[in-house]
């Protein structure tokens, strides 16, 4: 097999356990920042076992880089609490939509560090994302579970733009597993004075699942995902990234027999329309 194919497979298999992910914010009983605290200490012990075991640097280069690190895990961590919130709010489906309009949120933050301004295919992306989360709400009622949860998909999407610009322009020089360890470090250190359920209370279906979560749905997909940027590009990583809602709600009608709406598909459908002409328009420029 040649190494384009298997970073191929590498890849798919990420994204597929990145938006299996989304099953847990239903099947564990627990609230999302509890879920998100003990995933993400789960799998930053995996993944420094795996730093350990392939002999790789843990210390950073610089003292600032560990500033830098402590910002990227703050945002990481409110990413997965308001990610798993939207979800258990208004369903797997639709707060995975409502997540992927990071794409284009990320294309109007980008310019507050670049100095330029979004092209009217920018624009024109973010009038069908809203119109796209627009027929996800089903009412005017803010107060309904599907809207919060709508609502806090948006928010969770932000918060990962931001974390992947700042990435990108401060700490791009670090390798996937090196990068999430800190990020999952901090993450789970910051939040832990919140948890509602103490670790000796929480049920063994639970534990059990978290343990899940964290090895095989978090610290497997990220070394993964970082392993196919060996033969890939970042731009076909991230054009492939937008099945993530597709295999998601797969799995939930699959496992959870959750079956979304034609407005919900149709929603969707255009959101993830935006989201991966977002991103094959960064290809395009790229590769011109």
């Amino acid at each position: 097999m040649q190494p384009q194919q298997q970073s191929l497979i590498y890849l798919h298999i990420a994204v597929l356990l990145f938006g299996g992910t989304a099953l847990f914010a239903q099947l564990i009983n627990l609230n999302a920042l509890d879920i998100t605290v003990y995933r993400a200490a789960i799998a930053g012990v995996a993944i420094l076992l795996l730093l350990l075991w392939q002999k790789k640097a843990i210390k950073l280069n610089a003292t600032k880089d560990y500033a830098i690190a402590l910002f990227l895990g703050v945002a990481v961590g409110l990413h997965w609490v308001t990610y798993f919130a939207g979800m258990q709010m208004a369903g797997i489906a639709i707060g995975m939509i409502a997540f992927f309009t990071y794409p284009v949120i990320t294309v109007f933050i980008e310019p507050f560090f670049n100095q330029c301004k979004p092209k009217l295919t920018d624009l024109l992306s973010a009038c069908v994302v809203i119109f796209g989360i627009y027929l996800l709400i089903p009412d005017a009622d803010m107060g309904g579970d599907i809207t919060q949860g709508v609502l806090t998909g948006v928010v969770s999407a932000f918060f990962f733009a931001i974390r992947n610009i700042i990435h990108k322009r401060y700490f791009s020089q670090y390798g996937g597993p090196q990068t999430m360890f800190y990020q999952t470090c901090v993450a789970s250190i910051l939040l832990c004075a919140f948890i509602e359920v103490p670790v000796i209370e929480i049920p063994s279906y639970d534990l059990g699942l978290l343990l899940v979560a964290g090895v095989i749905f978090t610290a497997t997909p990220h070394s993964l995902f970082a392993a196919s940027l060996q033969y890939l590009s970042a731009s076909t990583a991230g054009l492939i990234s937008c099945l993530q809602p597709l295999y998601g709600t797969f799995l939930a009608f699959l496992l959870l027999h959750e079956q979304p709406s034609l407005l919900t598909l149709l929603g969707g459908a255009l959101v993830i329309s935006a989201a991966f002409c977002e991103t094959w328009s960064v290809t395009r420029k790229h590769t011109l």
